[in-house]
C-alpha cells in the first residue's frame, strides 16, 4: 500500500515511532529512521531504511541532515512527526523549568524544524502528507498537565494551522492524538521511575504503539482526496472525567 512511497519518521528508536516505521517497512515504503540513540538505529538493517542520528531540538543539524539525504531518500512523501515527551508530573509551580523546556524544545520546536525543512521539498512537487503525534492531553487539562498538555495543543493548532497554508496544495496534514498508551513515555516522564511508570497503567489495557501506528497507517493510506484532520483515539477503559470543584470553606 506505501509502495515506492519514502517515509520520515522521527522518535523512530521506540515505541509510536519504533511502531510506525516498522508497519510502513511491511507495506512496502522506504523508511528515514531518526532518532538519538544510534545503537537502536543500528538495528533497523534493511535496503529500504536509512538511518539519521538525529536530535530534533538542533535546528541546524535538521537541516544538514535533510539536505544531505541520499538521492533515493530525498522525496519525502510522508513526514511523521513523532519525537517528543513528558517530562514531570506535578503541579506548575513545582515543576523543573529544565523539565519544561525539553518539552517546549522537542514537542513544538523540534516539530516545527522538521516540517520546515521537509515541507518546501512537498510543496514543489505538489505531493506530501504531514503527520503529527499529539495527545488527548491537548484537548482536555488534567492535574500534573500543564506544560505538556500547552505543547500538545501547540501541536494540535499548528497542524490546522497547516491545513489553512495548503488550502489548493495536493498535501494532507493530520493530528493523531492518543490517550493512555503503555510505551516507554511514562517511564521518561517519571525519569527512569519504573514503579512510577507501572502504577499508569496498573489495572487496565491501555493502547499499544501498534494500535497508533495502525491508525497512522489508516490515515496515510485513504484516497489522495481524503485528509483526516485529527483522530482522537482512547483506550476503552479511559474515559472524559466530570469538571472538578473545589469545596473548600463550606
Amino acid at each position: 500500500m506505501l509502495k515506492n512511497k519514502t517515509v520520515l519518521v522521527t522518535g523512530a528508536t521506540s515505541g509510536f515511532g519504533l511502531a510506525i516505521a516498522n508497519q510502513c517497512l511491511a507495506q512496502g515504503a522506504r523508511v528515514i529512521a531518526t532518532g538519538r540513540r544510534a545503537d537502536r538505529l543500528a538495528e533497523f538493517k534493511s535496503d529500504n531504511v536509512h538511518t539519521l542520528t538525529l536530535d530534533v531540538r538542533d535546528k541546524d543539524a535538521v537541516n544538514a541532515a535533510i539536505a544531505s539525504l541520499p538521492k533515493a531518500f530525498a522525496a519525502i512523501d510522508i513526514l511523521v512527526n513523532n519525537a517528543g515527551l513528558a517530562r514531570g508530573f506535578g503541579s506548575y509551580d513545582t515543576q523543573s523549568m529544565d523539565d519544561i523546556e525539553e518539552m517546549v524544545d522537542t514537542n513544538i520546536k523540534g516539530m516545527l524544524y522538521v516540517t520546515h525543512a521537509i515541507l518546501p521539498g512537498m510543496v514543489a512537487r505538489n505531493n506530501g502528507h504531514i503527520v503529527n503525534i499529539g495527545s488527548t492531553a491537548g484537548n482536555y487539562p488534567y492535574p500534573g498537565g500543564n506544560a505538556y498538555g500547552g505543547t500538545k495543543a501547540f501541536v494540535k493548532q499548528f497542524s490546522l494551522n497547516l491545513r489553512a497554508d495548503l488550502l489548493g496544495k495536493n498535501i494532507r496534514v493530520t493530528n493523531i492524538e492518543p490517550g493512555m498508551a503503555e510505551t516507554e513515555f511514562s517511564l521518561v516522564r517519571f525519569h527512569g521511575d519504573q514503579s512510577k511508570s507501572n502504577d499508569v497503567y496498573k489495572g487496565m489495557e491501555a493502547l499499544s504503539a501498534d494500535d497508533i501506528a495502525d491508525a497512522v497507517l489508516w490515515c496515510v493510506t485513504r484516497p489522495a482526496h481524503v485528509n483526516v484532520n485529527r483522530m482522537e483515539v482512547m483506550p476503552t477503559m479511559q474515559a472524559f472525567s466530570p469538571f472538578a470543584v473545589s469545596r473548600k470553606g463550606n
